[in-house]
């Protein structure tokens, strides 16, 4: 997937994008089986969550709502806690801290496609569907439903 990116970066193809959108999140429990399903897939990745992960849920503005978890060490670097009160279930508001993330759109040359993602689940790529990457963490490398990049990031250059 890296080689993927360095040739979309190569090639112009690239871009800047931060996450704005507010999420809920709360810490996940170890052991706790976490199946992300977006609207465009019935289930994108299951994980189980380990000591020090969060599950984090996408606001629902019309899209799907998507739960997925973040490692405990990726946690704070992408994510605030805001002073809003902490709703049932134990849910909190954070919103992203900005961290400009590298991406491109997968291109209907490529098709659509499997790949290993961080936490070594199967990923599913298709078309219009954005690979982000951490720029100071090179191996960092998902999908994102084209959807929810949409609903959810800002597309920086």
């Amino acid at each position: 997937m890296r080689l993927l990116m360095e040739d979309a970066q190569r090639r112009g193809l690239a871009g800047r994008a931060r996450k704005t959108k507010p999420v809920d999140a709360r810490p996940a429990t170890p052991g706790e089986l976490v199946e992300t399903r977006m609207r465009d897939l019935d289930l994108e990745t299951r994980n189980t969550a380990v000591a020090g992960d969060w599950l984090v849920r996408n606001r629902s503005d019309g899209g799907g709502g998507e739960v997925y978890l973040v490692r405990g060490d990726r946690f704070p670097r992408r994510y605030e806690r805001t002073d809003a009160p902490a709703a049932a279930g134990g849910w909190q508001e954070f919103r992203p801290v900005g961290k400009v993330m590298v991406f491109f759109v997968v291109g209907p040359e490529l098709g659509t496609f499997t790949f290993d993602a961080p936490w070594s689940e199967r990923m599913v790529a298709r078309p219009g569907d954005a690979i982000v990457q951490d720029p100071s963490d090179p191996d960092d490398l998902y999908r994102v439903a084209a959807d929810s990049f949409a609903r959810t990031f800002e597309v920086l250059a």
